[in-house]
């Protein structure tokens, strides 16, 4: 046996006893299983294409949701001035309009009606590429998935809620930042409540955005953790946008801005959907599963489902 046959022996037979080892252990049998089960679902493409139909609603959406603001803001300057201090104001190319212009945001008619066509449309590009994401990772067959109307009915409902959501947190955001939560109680109560409301619309997506009958119980754990890692990429680009790309020039700034954005939108993306697998594999008890296509050896390890 030549030198090289056996150091891929000895690699091999080391990484079986691994996998061995890792499907015993619940610690690591459960994010292991996610793992194999996001791969084998071909997460990575789904997520790029969510990220890619996110692009294109991300920038129509943030300017319904800028007039809609200037609009509910109208005539009320301590709320106009607080959400100009928010994170939302050092968002690109929307930013400099929140920052100066936000009380004179305030249009209607037909510029808004085809604003909000305009980001209905982009939006329902999300929605459904997230419910086809979401069909295949709960194993529901082409034949078995909501009608055409149904998942247009479906993402509206979500694109509302998002919409909802999305300006409660901005005023929030603007009044913890502007300094009128008093006193350290008061601004733990300001971010409690907007992680709350970001739990609600992870289960509103992870319930509505699938054809599969979820139930909340089988997806407040993947919810959870949507929550806690949107809240952590929230603050890193905010960090970025603020301190990095201010700095740029507009020629390096604007190609930041467009791979940053997208970079961003896959990561949460993919985050989202890890966030679904754990739903499924704990829901449908698909742990522990072997990384490398060995069959199963801890078919009674301790903390495996029963």
């Amino acid at each position: 046996m030549s030198p090289i046959t056996t150091l891929r022996s000895a690699i091999g037979s080391g990484l079986r006893a691994i996998d061995r080892a890792q499907q015993r252990h619940p610690a690591t049998a459960l994010p292991c299983a996610v793992y194999k089960k996001f791969s084998e679902d071909n997460g990575g493409q789904l997520a790029g294409l969510i990220a890619y139909y996110a692009f294109f609603s991300l920038f129509p959406l943030l300017l319904v949701l800028v007039t809609v603001l200037g609009l509910v803001l109208h005539g009320d300057a301590t709320l106009q001035r607080q959400i100009e201090t928010s994170s939302l104001a050092s968002f690109p190319v929307i930013g400099n309009d929140i920052k100066h212009h936000l009380h004179s945001l305030s249009v209607g008619g037909l510029p808004l009606a085809i604003g909000l066509v305009t980001a209905l449309l982009a939006g329902l590009g999300v929605t459904h590429a997230t419910q086809i994401a979401q069909d295949r990772m709960w194993g529901i067959g082409p034949a078995e998935r909501n009608s055409w109307w149904r998942w247009r009915l479906r993402g509206l409902a979500l694109l509302g809620i998002l919409g909802a959501i999305n300006i409660a947190a901005t005023v929030i955001d603007g009044w913890v930042d502007a300094g009128s939560a008093h006193g350290v109680l008061g601004t733990l109560a300001a971010l409690v409540v907007s992680l709350a409301l970001d739990l609600a619309l992870f289960v509103a997506v992870f319930v509505l955005l699938t054809s599969y009958p979820a139930k909340v119980h089988e997806i407040l754990p993947g919810a959870v953790l949507a929550t806690v890692v949107w809240q952590i990429l929230q603050f890193a680009g905010s960090y970025i946008v603020q301190r990095e790309l201010n700095k740029t020039t507009n020629t390096y700034g604007l190609f930041a801005i467009v791979i940053g954005t997208l970079a961003w939108l896959h990561i949460g993306a993919e985050a989202t959907l890890y966030a679904v697998q754990l739903n499924v594999v704990r829901a449908k008890r698909l742990w522990p599963r072997a990384l490398f296509g060995e069959q199963n050896v801890a078919e009674t390890a301790p903390g495996q489902p029963q």
